[in-house]
């Protein structure tokens, strides 16, 4: 049966490295990328970490009844939006293996759109200060960093991801990013197992 696989965790744990690496290592697997109305980040690429859409087009397609599932985050920019749409790119009538980075929020819609047994959580988790230390290092190579945003993501975070919410969730599963390496061969450990 094919499934789809979450990657998420709080921002800075690794999500968008070890989901490279899990692409690049297994190209069996196939990607969903999600959509954002957010700017996009030095080193990212259109239609690879994500598809970086104007407000005018998720309301297209809000219009057109392809959203799956949305997110809005207020920033110190501003509203910013996380989405996945129905635009094709997940068929489950064959075997084959999905993965894409979202929340937790995100993989509670995505298990109502298409169903639990379909969708499969991947929880990232590193220690609070090596996130922190993690984000502001990225912060820091942002064209414009904002101390500020870092600092609401990272507050945000405790209340997105509390221990109640993740149990809700029935995420269980949690996966060490202290060693890339390891938590790299754990997460195809889990897909391979699916």
């Amino acid at each position: 049966m094919g499934r789809l696989y979450v990657i998420m965790g709080k921002s800075a744990v690794g999500k968008d490295s070890l989901y490279c690496s899990l692409i690049n290592r297994n190209p069996m697997l196939k990607t969903v990328i999600p959509y954002t109305t957010r700017p996009i980040r030095t080193g990212e690429v259109e239609g690879k970490e994500y598809h970086f859409v104007a407000e005018s087009e998720l309301e297209r397609m809000r219009q057109q009844g392809r959203i799956v599932e949305c997110r809005r985050y207020y920033t110190v920019h501003g509203p910013w939006y996380y989405f996945t749409a129905d635009d094709g790119q997940l068929d489950f009538s064959g075997d084959d293996q999905y993965v894409t980075i979202s929340t937790l929020e995100g993989f509670e819609k995505l298990c109502a759109f298409y169903g639990r047994e379909r969708v499969v959580p991947v929880y990232i988790e590193v220690e609070d200060f090596l996130r922190l230390e993690r984000a502001l290092e990225r912060e820091k190579q942002q064209p414009e960093p904002c101390a500020a945003e870092l600092c609401r993501r990272f507050v945000a975070d405790e209340e997105d991801f509390s221990e109640e919410r993740l149990r809700l969730a029935g995420v269980k599963e949690r996966i060490q990013n202290h060693d890339f390496e390891k938590a790299l061969k754990k997460i195809e450990e889990l897909i391979c197992r699916g």
